[in-house]
């Protein structure tokens, strides 16, 4: 099998990590529209979203593949994508897994993205192709600064 080549251009070996997913077993359109939404959050947020997508609690919102999609509360379209759900969890599971090998913590993730994935015949009487994406983790450690406090200056220069 040949080395995978990532997306991602701006790679620190120091201060991130990565992690993929080949050929998984689900709709590249869902695993897009996940990915656009947990892209920005810290590990953990994006672990709560997702389970609580499994739970039927929280639905993902459909901005690119939105046709004859239902609306939700709270936003235009969206679903509860259980199947990619499941694969995206076990992938963060594996990203946070290299990055605690590596001594990170605090993660947030700096770039996922999906990509669609060679399709697989199904054999048999009902004979079609089979959906498959490939997905690309890459978490990053986020520094917490402690704000220094500033007092409040009024209008004649006193602080408050």
């Amino acid at each position: 099998m040949t080395q995978y080549r990532y997306a991602y251009q701006g790679y620190d070996a120091k201060k991130m990590a990565r992690a993929v997913g080949i050929g998984i077993n689900i709709s590249f359109k869902q695993a897009m529209e996940i990915c656009k939404h947990i892209k920005h959050r810290s590990l953990e947020s994006a672990r709560t979203i997702l389970n609580s997508v499994l739970e039927m609690k929280q639905a993902i919102p459909y901005k690119a593949h939105n046709k004859d999609v239902p609306h939700r509360a709270g936003m235009m379209a969206g679903r509860y994508p259980q199947n990619a759900s499941k694969e995206i969890l076990k992938l963060l599971d594996s990203v946070e897994a290299n990055a605690n090998s590596k001594g990170l913590s605090n993660l947030y993730i700096t770039h996922i993205i999906a990509n669609i994935a060679p399709a697989i015949r199904r054999g048999g009487r009902n004979a079609g192709e089979g959906k498959r994406a490939h997905v690309e983790i890459v978490v990053e450690e986020k520094k917490v600064e402690k704000k220094k406090y500033t007092p409040i200056k009024d209008r004649k220069g006193k602080t408050k």
